[in-house]
């Protein structure tokens, strides 16, 4: 008998925890579908930025200031301020960086991988963010939504991604690495949905840098 109830016992254990992981996977659905809908409804985003990187003892490491825009689909300008210079761009297909410093552009294709860079959820596909990461949501109050992205991928290039939305406006991105290092980016003068022209997503640098294609 004592056996038997045990039997029973673990049997209801295991729906119990199946009724919860089928909870979990519609809730992350639920948010994961929040989110789409309203960085789906972002066809351009432009914001001045301060980023601000810490290490896993809370120190400050690196900061600083810069511009971003994005237009879908898979338009990308990221433009950092010196010391630390550098411009991003990315035209759908590659991605250009160029390091003034360095004298030096990286030309890269736009894989899986760096599909899941956190800047380009403001210019990529978003209506697939259910597969690619396991969403949470938090109602922070006065129309300030807090948003977890966990990747379920284990190349991704960070393990959590935090995002901050008052009224339905990105304000904030929260990164961890897997060097137990957060990036924290703070937007500010933020315009959606202005009309940007597509040669704005074009690099421009000056004649005799080095040009290095995927890494090679």
């Amino acid at each position: 008998m004592i056996r038997y109830i045990s039997g029973i016992v673990l049997a209801f254990s295991v729906i119990i925890a199946g009724v919860a992981q089928a909870d979990d996977r519609s809730a992350s659905q639920d948010a994961a579908a929040r989110l789409a809908k309203v960085l789906g409804s972002y066809e351009t985003y432009q914001a001045s930025f301060i980023q601000i990187v810490v290490n896993e003892n809370g120190s400050r490491v690196q900061e600083s200031r810069g511009f971003l825009k994005a237009k879908r689909p898979g338009l990308f300008y990221w433009e950092t301020g010196a010391p630390l210079s550098q411009f991003i761009v990315s035209d759908g297909e590659q991605v250009e960086v160029y390091d003034p410093d360095l004298e030096q552009v990286t030309i890269h294709s736009l894989d899986d991988r760096i599909q899941t860079t956190p800047a380009l959820l403001l210019s990529g596909e978003v209506d697939n963010l259910a597969e690619t990461y396991e969403v949470s949501v938090r109602d922070l109050g006065d129309q300030v939504l807090e948003y977890t992205l966990i990747p379920r991928g284990a190349d991704s290039l960070f393990t959590s991604l935090r995002l901050s939305l008052s009224n339905g406006e990105l304000q904030e991105m929260r990164m961890h690495d897997s060097l137990s290092q957060m990036s924290i980016l703070s937007f500010d003068d933020i315009r959606l949905n202005e009309n940007i022209d597509r040669s704005a997503f074009r690099l421009d640098y000056p004649k005799g840098v080095d040009v290095i294609r995927d890494g090679a």
